[in-house]
């Protein structure tokens, strides 16, 4: 099978939805099938739907594939190119920006619709994020959703591992994740400020938003944290696994999130998840078993449950196994390429 897939930005980036776009490649190549990767220059949202009045830019999606891929955030430059292309189109849905609380949310709704309404099938990255695919108008038939696997770093570690590490000194939270309003570190911060146990938090990630780091940094400064909270930018795989493996507790309480692959990944080191219950976590973090789901903006919520797991080392023990016990339950990639390969073959199948 000849598949292409169209993307903005560079394939290798190290954000989850590259590196799933990437193990997604990895294995379709693996299967025998040939995929050309087109890598678009990232667009402002007006500057990527004037692409679709460029003859060029269309002719850059024309390759000859069997089965276009498409990852749904490039949708600006394709919702009107895609109605000129004579090959089948399958978008890949990590996110919808619709979901995203933004004061252009209408806007993005209706271009993402109209978006959707091109393309022949729609592979998605948990349940929640199909069933916003389908309550835009896409018939879930032709919805499939293939998880991303989190075996990023796959560490061992034993039961008696998670417990020991649980009774070990203050709380020791870590954030990862782009520095930017959607991930919710504003709202880790004023948590923190708030928790009454003692606690260190790591910030791992890089400030994609200069305002929004700037305005963290400022309320660190403002609430006196600064002896709490450690801030390291980006770090190599192998520094952040060891970061993991240090750490009691994973916490990203996002605005959205289409998975989360953060928490999965911190799972496989027995971590429970303070997680988002806005978006797709919830296929993967069981309120009150694995970690806890919190609504976007409460910082109370994420203070109380920091506290809880800080006070209670048995429960932080029982969530960790829970939360490791969860990971080694997850779908692998292997299994997550063959969904795929399966409708993407249906879709070449039912073009011919």
């Amino acid at each position: 099978m000849r598949v292409g897939l169209a993307l903005y930005g560079s394939i290798d980036g190290r954000s989850g939805g590259f590196r799933y776009d990437r193990r997604l490649v990895s294995g379709l190549r693996r299967a025998g099938d040939t995929v050309t990767v087109i890598e678009l220059p990232w667009r402002g949202y007006g500057r990527g739907l004037a692409d679709n009045a460029s003859p060029g830019f269309r002719r850059r999606l024309e390759t000859g594939a069997d089965v276009l891929l498409q990852d749904e955030l490039a949708h600006p430059s394709l919702v009107s190119t895609n109605r000129r292309l004579d090959q089948p189109i399958v978008s890949i849905v990590h996110h919808l920006r619709a979901s995203e609380p933004r004061r252009l949310a209408p806007l993005y709704r209706a271009v993402e619709r109209r978006y959707l309404d091109t393309v022949d099938a729609v592979i998605c990255n948990s349940a929640p994020t199909r069933d916003s695919v389908v309550d835009l108008g896409v018939d879930p038939r032709a919805c499939v959703v293939a998880p991303p696997a989190g075996d990023r770093f796959d560490p061992e570690i034993a039961d008696r591992t998670i417990e020991e590490r649980a009774e070990e000194g203050p709380l020791r939270v870590v954030f990862v994740g782009n520095v930017a309003p959607r991930k919710g570190l504003d709202t880790l911060v004023e948590a923190v400020a708030r928790a009454d146990a003692p606690m260190e938090v790591t910030v791992v990630g890089r400030p994609v938003d200069t305002d929004h780091f700037r305005a963290v940094a400022r309320t660190i400064r403002e609430q006196g944290l600064g002896d709490r909270i450690r801030m390291t930018g980006e770090l190599a795989d192998e520094r952040l696994a060891g970061t993991l493996a240090r750490s009691h507790v994973v916490a990203v309480p996002s605005r959205h999130e289409g998975f989360g692959i953060v928490y999965l990944e911190g799972m496989s080191f027995g971590l429970p998840a303070v997680a988002s219950s806005a978006g797709g976590a919830r296929d993967v973090v069981t309120d009150g078993e694995n970690g806890f789901l919190v609504a976007p903006d409460d910082p109370g919520a994420v203070a109380a449950a920091l506290d809880q797991l800080a006070t209670d080392r048995g429960e932080l023990a029982a969530m960790g196994r829970a939360a490791r016990r969860r990971y080694e339950a997850h779908p692998g990639w292997s299994e997550t390429t063959d969904r795929v390969r399966d409708l993407l073959a249906g879709v070449a199948r039912a073009a011919t």
